[in-house]
């Protein structure tokens, strides 16, 4: 069974509105996260503390390493966007150029969530920025600039993740408490055979983000749940919990060295103010010791 070796520590209060992203980057030992509403991308250095910001002209909601350039793939409001933190001034408001627009026709949802899969293809889900109509979808963008709609009707989508062997994909609806798995076709980038894979119980908080550790279980975040939670990548039944200071968990990554720190984010958004005085670290980026290591984050083939 996988275990914390401590409590989570603050590393960061930044008081994000809603905290989400977070990416550990190989090349730079540092990890990225982000406020999607205020909006902000964040970049943490453990090594030496030094922390950055950059704040954009709209909602960044999702954030990839490009593998064959520097700097980022990200999700923007509508769509698809490069942003180099290298050459970006933090003194102004980054406007980086849309690359694709999947959803010209939806004018009420905006992107939210999304990751690489191992070849390269960056998976992301749109969303209503309401949090009711189910007019989410699931997208792959490519590197040659490609962009296929794979599934449709969300209310609010959060992951993906795959397995350790890469043949099933994890994605969830936020609003609905349920997680699903789909069989992936790496070769071809495809899904199929989507399943309830698992149901978070009534009073358990909601599915959000996600990431997969190197013996293949699953880390999800509770959103209103004040946790993380490891399960089996089968049977789903959970492994363990950790606990932390804010009722709305909403992403995690594995990092450092070792890839044995799971960062957390966490938010402020939807806490009234009776609750936030209860959580003053609500907002903010944690970090906790794990005795098993996660997996680097596969970086988009552009």
């Amino acid at each position: 069974m996988p275990r914390a070796l401590a409590s989570p520590r603050c590393v960061w209060d930044a008081g994000a509105e809603l905290g989400e992203g977070t990416l550990w980057s190989q090349r730079e030992q540092a990890l990225y996260w982000l406020d999607i509403l205020t909006p902000r991308l964040f970049r943490y250095h453990p090594a030496t503390g030094a922390r950055r910001t950059w704040r954009f002209r709209e909602e960044i909601t999702a954030i990839a390493e490009r593998a064959s350039a520097p700097g980022l793939v990200l999700t923007l409001r509508r769509g698809f966007a490069f942003f180099d933190p290298a050459t970006a001034p933090e003194d102004a408001e980054a406007a980086p150029a849309y690359l694709h627009q999947p959803e010209p026709e939806r004018g009420a949802n905006r992107f939210n969530d999304g990751k690489c899969d191992a070849r390269g293809r960056f998976w992301a889900g749109s969303m209503d920025f309401d949090c009711k109509a189910p007019t989410g979808a699931l997208y792959r963008y490519d590197a040659d600039g490609r962009c296929t709609r794979h599934d449709d009707g969300f209310e609010v989508t959060n992951g993906p993740t795959w397995s350790a062997d890469g043949r099933t994909m994890y994605f969830n609806n936020t609003v609905l408490g349920t997680l699903y798995a789909y069989d992936f076709d790496m070769a071809a980038g495809t899904v199929a055979n989507r399943r309830a894979w698992h149901r978070f119980p009534p009073g358990d908080g909601l599915p959000d983000g996600m990431t997969t550790d190197a013996a293949g279980r699953l880390w999800i975040a509770h959103w209103d749940g004040a946790c993380v939670s490891c399960h089996d990548p089968a049977s789903a039944a959970e492994l363990c919990r950790i606990a932390l200071p804010a009722a709305n968990v909403t992403d995690c990554a594995f990092g450092g060295p070792d890839l044995c720190t799971l960062y957390i984010s966490t938010a402020r958004n939807g806490r009234s103010a009776a609750q936030l005085a209860s959580e003053p670290l609500a907002g903010g980026l944690f970090a906790v010791h794990i005795d098993s290591p996660g997996l680097p984050a596969a970086p988009f083939a552009g």
